[in-house]
């Protein structure tokens, strides 16, 4: 998937600067001159709330290509102090900020997706998708992603790919070692032998994948494959894999090695129910363990995206490259 840009936000003057890098993005993907200016009045909205409003606000740009069509997702992070009364402000006409826009309302009327979580302190996360095209309305699977580099780094040494087959998903996210140019050759070489073949069987890919990055530094690898309610998974390295549900969560483990250097001959996988409204949610080491949607309420019925935004947020280590992947099952449990 594409390099997530981050525009900070904390002073009026770099709501411009917002605007346009939504814009230009906008530019690449095939967007009409009627939703470009959507996109522009939703970039404005955002990053104007974030300006007057927050703590250490930050704009994340991205685009995505899921079943044939493209999105552009606009994302808002911000550390605090969150929306007191988040209801009234989602009502159309209702602007904290007093922007053209007219505030979350109307945010939610132009966007093809849109949805926020805010908890007192903590902060908020508004998320904004626009789509060209008609997705199938049985769409199967919701996919969100926060995919950052280490600070002062241009290239994140983390990669993340999914594939869709029917009913059936293919996930990986895979970290080359250390951070910059070099883990970011490293870890497209783990993407190139997942995109070979995404459903094939974990033996064959995790071989494949260590062939591929034998004279590079190596990476941490993890795949899931969801074949009806079943999710298999199997991990090389340190990253890290959750099935949530609504009270409890799961964790799915990796083995010891490095693929490309240090990987045993056989690896080893398992087989897991997916939770009654759950999330498969998979994330880098950038990322420290010690989390839990118990603290967060309401976080797992939010969009995937908005999790993996907070997970990022909350705990990120802030000295490497940060990925977070949510996945979410539409008809599954």
């Amino acid at each position: 998937m594409a390099l997530q840009a981050r525009v900070a936000v904390t002073d009026v003057s770099q709501v411009g600067e917002a605007r346009r890098a939504a814009v230009k993005l906008a530019q690449t993907v095939t967007f009409d001159e009627g939703r470009r200016s959507d996109i522009a009045i939703v970039a404005t909205e955002l990053a104007t709330n974030l300006a007057r409003h927050a703590r250490h606000g930050r704009l994340l740009l991205q685009t995505l290509r899921s079943s044939g069509t493209e999105w552009l997702e606009l994302m808002t992070v911000d550390d605090g102090p969150g929306i007191a009364d988040l209801p009234r402000m989602l009502q159309d006409g209702v602007s904290s900020a007093g922007t053209p826009g007219t505030g979350f309302g109307a945010m939610r009327r132009l966007s093809d997706v849109f949805d926020v979580y805010s908890t007192p302190a903590k902060g908020t996360v508004v998320l904004s998708r626009f789509r060209t095209g008609t997705p199938s309305i049985d769409s199967p699977f919701v996919v969100g992603a926060t995919s950052l580099p280490a600070p002062h780094e241009t290239v994140c040494g983390d990669i993340w790919r999914v594939a869709v087959r029917g009913r059936d998903l293919a996930l990986l996210v895979a970290d080359g070692l250390g951070h910059g140019v070099l883990a970011d050759e490293a870890a497209q070489r783990a993407a190139v032998a997942f995109d070979r073949d995404p459903f094939d069987g974990d033996q064959a890919f995790f071989d494949r994948a260590h062939t591929a990055l034998i004279d590079s530094r190596g990476a941490a690898a993890a795949r899931a494959v969801v074949v009806g309610s079943d999710v298999r998974y199997a991990g090389i390295g340190n990253i890290a894999g959750s099935l949530i549900g609504l009270e409890t969560s799961r964790g799915l483990p990796s083995q010891n090695g490095t693929v490309g250097a240090d990987m045993r001959r056989q690896v080893s996988s398992s087989t897991y129910q997916w939770p009654e409204r759950g999330l498969l949610l998979m994330h880098s080491d950038g990322i420290g363990s010690r989390w839990s949607v118990t603290d967060y309420p309401g976080l797992v019925v939010r969009h995937p995206a908005i999790v993996a935004a907070v997970v990022a947020r909350d705990f990120t280590r802030g000295r490497d490259d940060a990925t977070v992947v949510v996945v979410g099952a539409n008809g599954k449990g």
